[in-house]
């Protein structure tokens, strides 16, 4: 069975995002992550319009470890409301998702 995920979350620089990529990956709540700086977010908070650099973190995991993630992002992330959105596989080569299930928590 495919379980995977991907989560993308957005952080307020690089080194927020290394910071939280390394404690998701040290805790085996993720496999992998991805960070992608650079990344450029126009969004709406309390009533206005906003733009702001970021950097996009890409958490490869498995959909029972969202809530997990989640619960840890509260207490790690700075914003208010981070950015977790999952999104799942589709399709993963059997090679990748063993290794994948061999490198985060049951």
């Amino acid at each position: 069975m495919n379980e995977t995920i991907t989560i993308f979350c957005t952080c307020p620089d690089e080194d927020t995002a290394e910071r939280l990529a390394r404690g998701l990956v040290e805790a085996k709540h993720a496999a992998c992550v991805n960070i992608l700086p650079g990344a450029r977010s126009v969004y709406r908070w309390k009533d206005k319009v906003e733009q702001a650099q970021e950097s996009l973190m890409i958490i490869k995991t498995t959909a029972t470890h969202f809530f997990v993630i989640e619960h840890w992002m509260r207490e790690h992330h700075p914003y208010d409301v981070p950015e977790l959105l999952s999104v799942k596989a589709e399709h993963v080569s059997e090679d990748y998702l063993a290794w994948l299930r061999g490198s985060v928590s049951v």
